[in-house]
């Protein structure tokens, strides 16, 4: 039977998703685990597919529409099934007509006419857009995320052209508007500044011209918006406190290097940083919780974020179960998550979750430094740079590999000397790390 597709809440909490692309177009057939269209939350880029079979009849929305959960976006029918059975269930939806289109008829005033005229070509941007996007009684059709955008940018509306369904403007051509505002060409058609003459500049006045300094102003992206919103939260909303270790890792770079030298996965130190990390919650079992307002939640497994720089921001993809494997496979995960958070193909479910949290700078060289929590998660390790130091031993000094740890964890889930306790635990399992591997 005909089936009207929803759109799902591809992000806990979500109310509205931005359908980015349709992978599927009216009357291709598909199959249950087909991806039907890409979906971007906040952080990632989601697959959607479908769930049952069938031949796509009508898409309802356009590429790039901003679309509330549950608002139809598409009817599927069963194949050989009359189209006229899928047309009605769209015509008794009362929602669907709205939702359709996925937008809401926005007016738009005419800005007055100025004296000056720009250029040929953007005077006639206005007349494409409204030929395209406009209806008889001078509403501009645009997705909601554009109306947001333009408002935002203090853009006007009836200057773009619109190439969504019915000339609506969709998410791309407010993009494309915004690369034209910035490339040379926008620019050289700009009206020359009206000049007067000034006083001659005294010597101080020409050094402060000298050096004085210009800026671009760059959108925030989604993620970026994501990050600093969830991150404000925590630094103001969970009790942070913050334990710091001294490890010496000599033990560990020569495992690392018998192992690379003849295991075909190269294993990083950050591998076995989380092993440890693992291992160390699973000895210190009261530290694996995360803290609900209700209850505190014990995980059994150690469920670990891993902290992965991209383009667009910090994500922190989540590896289940690390306590149970090895290194190599370990290692192979690390590096495929990291790569799929880069190109921008995290699924929402590997975003969420765990208790625990790896944050590894010491590829840039950074001594040492603290990481601000990633809720609900109660703690992170933020791990420095493994660097040769004198150290005292057996009361002689020596020189020996240190690295510098620093735990930050939710005091209201993990007390000083639990955390304590912790830390301890780890520093054991990073000197000592052929015990990982029994």
């Amino acid at each position: 039977m005909a089936t009207l597709i929803r759109m799902p809440e591809v992000a806990a909490g979500a109310t509205e998703i931005v359908l980015s692309r349709w992978q599927v177009a009216p009357g291709q057939t598909v199959k249950v685990g087909d991806v039907l269209a890409e979906m971007e939350t906040e952080k990632a880029v989601v697959d959607y597919a479908a769930d049952t079979d069938g031949v796509v009849h009508r898409i309802l929305v356009a590429d790039g529409a901003s679309v509330e959960v549950g608002a139809p976006i598409m009817l599927l029918l069963a194949a050989g099934e009359d189209p006229s059975v899928a047309d009605a269930l769209l015509g008794g939806d009362a929602a669907v007509a709205p939702a359709a289109a996925a937008v809401e008829p926005v007016v738009v005033a005419t800005p007055l006419a100025s004296p000056v005229s720009s250029s040929p070509v953007l005077d006639a941007l206005p007349t494409m857009a409204a030929q395209a996007a406009a209806t008889p009684d001078g509403r501009i059709f645009a997705s909601p995320i554009v109306r947001k955008i333009a408002r935002e940018r203090s853009i006007d509306l009836n200057s773009i052209a619109g190439t969504g369904p019915e000339g609506r403007i969709v998410r791309r051509d407010l993009e494309a508007r915004l690369e034209n505002q910035s490339s040379p060409a926008s620019t050289a058609q700009a009206p020359a500044p009206v000049t007067h003459a000034a006083p001659a500049a005294t010597g101080s006045e020409l050094a402060k011209q000298e050096y004085s300094s210009s800026y671009s102003m760059v959108p925030h992206s989604g993620m970026r918006r994501a990050i600093a919103r969830r991150l404000t939260e925590s630094k103001s909303t969970v009790p942070h406190f913050y334990v710091t270790a001294d490890c010496k890792v000599d033990a560990l770079l020569e495992l690392r290097k018998r192992i690379n030298d003849s295991s075909p996965v190269k294993i990083s130190v950050n591998d076995i940083v989380v092993k440890a990390v693992a291992c160390a919650l699973m000895d210190v079992p009261d530290s694996n919780v995360v803290w609900t307002p209700d209850a505190m939640r014990r995980y059994e497994s150690a469920d670990i974020a891993i902290a992965v720089t991209t383009d667009g921001g910090l994500l922190t993809p989540v590896v289940r179960g690390v306590e149970k494997r090895s290194l190599s496979n370990l290692s192979l995960e690390i590096k495929e998550l990291a790569e799929r958070a880069r190109a921008g193909k995290l699924r929402q479910e590997e975003l969420e979750g765990g208790s625990f949290a790896v944050s590894n700078l010491g590829m840039f060289g950074t001594k040492e430094f603290t990481a601000i929590l990633n809720p609900p998660q109660s703690g992170i390790l933020a791990v420095g740079a493994a660097s040769p130091r004198a150290i005292v031993e057996d009361g002689q000094i020596v020189v020996a590999n240190v690295m510098t740890v620093t735990l930050s964890a939710d005091h209201r889930a993990v007390d000083g000397a639990l955390a304590a306790e912790w830390l301890a635990a780890f520093v054991r399992r990073i000197e000592n790390p052929l015990g990982m591997l029994v």
